[in-house]
């Protein structure tokens, strides 16, 4: 299972289930999958789901696309139910849109076993954006840290371990991992003095001995 998950808090991945709790979380189907493998569409939900509401110029400038652009894909999401009008915050003409849940949740394997060559093709664009965008977000922290204070300066992380183990362990795993990272969620307000949101990415997947 992979859940992709930018909320307010902080795609679209990782293996293995979480739970979502009372959390408002999506479970995507082959339609709406087809309309999320667009490498801008994940990029404006992610934005939406980060950092709020907004209109298609401002996350356009926030993302150096056009306008038109983003308003098309907006569009497009919104016939999925992925983001919705945001009326009360419009002025004028102003549209504003906003995320319609705090993540998304699907089977991998479901997709990419279907039937369907387009939907197998479209897991696989959500899938690579989604590794895509972990580097990314990895990279502009490294190139960034110096402009934070030495406290977060101290306590970022970057490991990776070499583990054997059997399918089922990994799962064991994964989910035990999603569960610690779960167990810090909603522990600080919004405007505690020295927080930071803090984006945490888990990759379990095997790979040859040799």
């Amino acid at each position: 299972m992979t859940e992709n998950e930018s909320g307010r808090r902080s795609p679209a991945a990782a293996p293995t289930p979480s739970p979502a709790g009372d959390r408002n979380i999506h479970t995507i189907n082959a339609r709406t999958l087809r309309t999320l493998a667009h490498p801008l569409r994940i990029r404006l939900l992610n934005a939406l789901r980060e950092f709020g509401p907004a209109t298609a110029s401002g996350l356009g400038e926030r993302l150096a696309e056009s306008s038109g652009a983003t308003s098309y894909h907006l569009r497009q999401l919104a016939e999925s139910g992925l983001v919705e009008d945001a009326p009360e915050l419009g002025k004028g003409r102003e549209r504003w849109w906003r995320a319609v849940h705090e993540g998304t949740t699907f089977e991998t394997s479901e997709f990419r076993t279907h039937a369907d060559p387009e939907v197998r093709g479209a897991i696989g664009v959500v899938l690579h954006e989604t590794a895509t965008s972990h580097a990314r977000e990895l990279s502009t922290w490294l190139g960034t840290m110096d402009e934070w204070p030495r406290e977060w300066q101290r306590v970022w992380d970057m490991s990776d371990y070499k583990l054997r183990l059997t399918p089922e362990l990994a799962q064991e795993l994964a989910m035990k991992l999603h569960d610690v990272v779960e167990g810090y969620r909603d522990r600080v307000p919004e405007d505690a003095e020295g927080s930071a949101v803090v984006r945490t990415h888990l990759h379990v997947f095997p790979r040859p001995s040799e």
